[in-house]
């Protein structure tokens, strides 16, 4: 279908197309609850926080809150939410599923610089993904009241040949009384995750 990537091709090196092929594959195998590796199951299939940039294009809308020098930017799925840094901060402490994100305006746009990410997320379900060593760029850029552009360009070099980008507006929800609720993700995968543990299996 129509994708958000400029190009429309994600410049992996040989051995990392043929894991994302591996991953498509295993996408929805069942694994033992205590294995955290990124596959052979979609992280998001597990209900892991998903991570960046892609919990800003999963269907459920997000708010962002901003302050004199954070902005809060809060996710429904698996209760996700991130910190921008707009004063100055030291290296990430840890690796994390959503990062260590920095930020500074460049005119009207605020640019957020992104490190400190483990390698237990997916950037989709067709098993696209990246390594400890990802950054990321994101452009916040108004393009209306109610409609922001956002770009980010990825950088991993222990599993792409180079950097490449991706694009899409985010739109303002102008729903009476829009709130972000908190999306229950267990019992919508419960069977795939823990099925194997009914005493007869399901049909």
């Amino acid at each position: 279908g129509v994708g958000i990537v400029e190009g429309d091709q994600i410049p992996y090196q040989p051995w990392a197309l043929a894991r994302k092929k591996e991953n498509f594959e295993n996408r929805f195998k069942r694994v033992k609850l205590d294995d955290v590796r990124v596959g052979p199951l979609d992280p998001e299939a597990k209900c892991y926080m998903p991570g960046l940039p892609r919990a800003n294009y999963m269907p459920f809308p997000f708010q962002i809150i901003q302050s004199t020098n954070k902005i809060l930017v809060a996710y429904p799925f698996a209760s996700a939410s991130r910190l921008i840094h707009l004063d100055k901060v030291g290296d990430p402490p840890i690796d994390s599923y959503m990062g260590w994100s920095r930020g500074r305006w460049d005119g009207e746009t605020l640019l957020v610089d992104v490190t400190g990410f483990n390698d237990k997320t997916w950037f989709d379900r067709a098993g696209n993904f990246h390594s400890d060593g990802l950054h990321l760029v994101e452009r916040y850029t108004p393009a209306s009241p109610n409609v922001i552009n956002y770009e980010a360009t990825i950088e991993d070099p222990k599993v792409f040949t180079r950097p490449w980008k991706m694009s899409f507006p985010l739109y303002r929800r102008l729903d009476r009384n829009m709130q972000v609720l908190e999306f229950k993700c267990v019992p919508f995968s419960e069977e795939l995750v823990y099925g194997h543990l009914r005493k007869q299996p399901a049909k």
